[in-house]
């Protein structure tokens, strides 16, 4: 089967013609193991840049520790980060978000349903299947565009509740909350800096401050 690379490091198989294809290449031995390799209605979006220290990962990790916490604490269902596939057949969506949580309730309604590996082995998952209740997507340098418009589109199409965008680059960082509508998504009104979230119950703001590497750090305040 033709192919096509991208930057010497991903090899696309021209043969895929829809998800259903992207999906079965996802979960295939030639699915690369580094990258962000996304399927957002009919188009193959390749991202192979490493992350930003500071505008990126140490933002991730303060978010999901926080996230993290308050989930187990009060057993409200799953968190994963990165590398973790979410797929919505009815928004035509394969990607990896950077911060994902599906609620037990969800589950257990059946709006989201965890896809087993190919091999059937018991506990052992590929794929979330249906809408998160939180997808959390931290703004790229290399993916503006697609961070702040295309992936919005797809994860409201899909039902996502609530979609968190932050963006590190900027000084102070921006942190908005989105909760879902019929007419799109729509920030949650904020109290002296804080927004709620419906699915974990509680108030969050972003806190960001300069330090000494020159870069900032962060402090996602409950409340």
């Amino acid at each position: 089967m033709a192919s096509v690379i991208f930057e010497e490091r991903v090899e696309v198989p021209l043969g895929l013609t829809g998800l259903a294809d992207f999906r079965r290449w996802s979960v295939s031995p030639d699915f690369p193991e580094t990258g962000r390799i996304d399927f957002l209605a009919g188009t193959i979006e390749v991202d192979m840049s490493p992350e930003d220290i500071f505008c990126h990962g140490v933002l991730k990790a303060e978010v999901a520790a926080v996230l993290q916490r308050r989930i187990k604490d009060h057993t409200l269902g799953l968190l994963l980060i990165d590398s973790t596939r979410v797929v919505c057949e009815q928004a035509q969506l394969s990607v990896e978000p950077d911060i994902v949580f599906v609620s037990h309730a969800s589950l257990r309604e059946g709006r989201v349903r965890l896809v087993p590996k190919a091999s059937g082995e018991p506990g052992r998952f590929v794929e979330i299947d249906g809408p998160p209740d939180i997808v959390v997507e931290i703004v790229s340098d290399t993916s503006v565009e697609k961070d702040t418009v295309r992936l919005p589109q797809a994860y409201h199409a899909a039902g996502v509740r609530e979609f968190w965008l932050l963006d590190a680059r900027v000084r102070p960082a921006t942190f908005r909350i989105q909760r879902w509508t019929p007419a799109g998504f729509v920030p949650v009104a904020g109290v002296e800096g804080r927004q709620w979230s419906e699915p974990l119950g509680c108030g969050y703001r972003l806190e960001s401050r300069g330090n000494s590497l020159g870069g900032q750090d962060f402090d996602l305040v409950e409340g």
